[in-house]
Formats: structure tokens, sequence, C-alpha cells
């Protein structure tokens, strides 16, 4: 019969904790939790070892703050970093909303699509926290829009580890390749935002090396993003996203180029909406040149470069490039 009563399914002990952990406002020691917390209770009773035990408890444990669950310490007030007889829970604001804030069912379910287009790697800890808010109010939701929800990630390596760095405030370093240089140079910088323009992601940072704020292109970011034990001043990332993104913009306001477009083609339809009509065409306003010369190179023949004449020569030289390419295959 013990062993019968082992088999408790994991996920099942993991709902178990976080609802002992959320149910306490003083936090409950390890012990108290492997004494009392169904699915460590069992395997105690049927004999399992205390270290066995306290290995199991803090893989759970690791495996919710992965999940987003926010499992706080609290150590000996005398002594914060006497652990031995720490007392763990879940600060019941992490799972409560303002009591004059309401959602309908059909808003709660455009929230949740929201919430859950986007991987968890992609999200801040404020978006995460406010979804877990948002799911535990346990109001009956509109469901059937739910099953179109997209799953939006973020190809770019750097977007994690730098997400991460904003979040703790911390300077990192990383190598940033820029176009026309051989090698990359290193970065050191105090991370500040990320934003996304044109369907690309960039991060404002405060460049240490410069002491300025310059906006960098994730994807020429070419190697590891490594953390520093350096902090910054939190207060520096407020409005920092907005900073960004009008600096994008006024540098796209300055580079418009005229394109000639075939219609009803992967090009047209992909910068049409983000250009406007002219005479001869559209003109569409871009931040990087070399990045944009490579979009429109891959449409071919799709689209032609009026003007400006540096973007029509990397567009040419893009296509040579390409065609030299296959000849010597072939």
């Amino acid at each position: 019969m013990a062993t019968a009563s082992v088999k408790t399914p994991p996920e099942e002990r993991l709902v178990n904790l976080v609802v002992a952990l959320t149910a306490t406002d003083q936090g409950l020691t390890k012990d108290t939790i492997l004494a009392n917390v169904s699915g460590y209770r069992e395997q105690r009773d049927a004999g399992a070892g205390k270290d066995a035990l306290e290995k199991m408890f803090e893989r759970d444990k690791e495996n919710l703050r992965a999940l987003g669950v926010p499992i706080e310490t609290i150590g000996d007030w005398a002594d914060p970093d006497d652990l031995r007889e720490a007392r763990y829970r879940v600060p019941a604001a992490e799972y409560t909303l303002p009591d004059d804030l309401e959602f309908s069912p059909a808003e709660l379910a455009l929230l949740t699509l929201a919430g859950s287009a986007w991987s968890e790697s992609s999200m801040s800890v404020e978006a995460r926290a406010g979804l877990r808010k948002i799911r535990a109010l346990g109001i009956p939701m509109d469901a059937p829009i739910q099953g179109f929800a997209p799953r939006l990630r973020t190809s770019d390596a750097a977007f994690g580890p730098l997400q991460q760095a904003i979040e703790h405030a911390r300077v990192v370093t990383f190598p940033y390749l820029k176009p026309g240089e051989g090698a990359p140079r290193t970065r050191r910088v105090r991370p500040l935002a990320l934003v996304e323009y044109e369907g690309r992601w960039h991060v404002l940072a405060h460049d240490l090396g410069v002491e300025q704020e310059r906006t960098f292109l994730l994807s020429r970011i070419v190697g590891a993003v490594t953390a520093t034990r350096e902090h910054f001043d939190a207060a520096l990332r407020v409005g920092a996203g907005e900073r960004a993104l009008s600096g994008l913009q006024e540098v796209a306001a300055r580079n418009i180029a005229l394109l000639e477009v075939e219609p009803g083609t992967e090009a047209s339809l992909r910068l049409t909406r983000r250009a406007r009509k002219a005479e001869q065409g559209l003109r569409v306003p871009f931040v990087d040149l070399h990045i944009f010369a490579d979009e429109l190179a891959s449409y071919g023949p799709e689209v032609r470069v009026v003007e400006p004449a540096p973007l029509r020569d990397a567009v040419v030289a893009r296509l040579r490039g390409a065609l030299a390419r296959h000849e010597g295959e072939s």
C-alpha cells in the first residue's frame, strides 16, 4: 500500500507545493513542507531519506521558478544569510490584481491570448507576473478564440540574456560586428530596453566605451552576451523604450527609398504596409542600408531600387554575388 501511495505525479506535487506556499503569509520551513505537503509526505512515509526529499524539493523549487512562480526565501531576521531555518512562500501580491480592476470574459480571453502568443523566454518579469494574476482570477473566459493563438519567439540568441540583464540592471559585454568592419569589437554597455522595429529587435544601451546611448541591432551581436557583476541604477531604464523607438523613427525618416514593386508579389505584400505611394512606385523608410539591402535582394526581380544610389548599388552587389555563387556551384 505504501508503494502505491508514493506514486504522486510530479505535476500534482508541484501544484500542491504552489497551493501551500500561496496559502501562508509567514512562510513554511523545508521540514514543514516535507512533512505535510502531499507528494513529499507520501515519499517520507514510504521511507525516503531526508537528503533525497530535500533534493526533490530543491528541484521542484527551481522548476517552479523557471515556470515563473516567484518563490520567496525568508531567512533569519538576525542573520539573513543563515538559511537553515529559512521559510518559503509565494507572495500573495503576485497572484492578485487591484480590487478596482475588473475584466469581462472577452477581455480576459484577449489578454490570455496575447500572453500565450509570446514564449515565456520572451516575456519580461512584469509581463509574466501580470499573466499569472490574470490566470489566477478563475473567471470563465470566452475560450473559442484561444485556439488561434500564434507563437511569437525571437530568433536572436542575444534576446534572452539581454532581457535578463535589463531586468536585473546588470552591465553586459558582447561582440558586435558593424558593416564594413572585418572583425567584431567587444562592447561594454548598460542595456536599458529591447524594442522591435521593422520586424527586427534592437537594444538601447549606454555604451560605456563612448559614454553615450547607442542602439544596437541584435542580429549583429555575433557571440555570447556576458553579464558582469557590475550593476547600474535601474532608474536609467525609465523611458528607454520610448527613446529607442523615437530614435529609430528619426533615422528612418531621414532614409527614404524609392522602389518599383511588382503588384501581387511577396515584395508588394511586405513593403506596402510600411510605405507610402509615389508616382513612380513606393517610398519606404529604412533604418539600416545594409539590412534593407539584404531584404530587397531577397525579393529578386519583384523589386527595383530607383533611389538612393548607395542602396541600389548594395542590392545589385548582393544579387551579383548570389549569381556568381550559383554559377560556381554549377
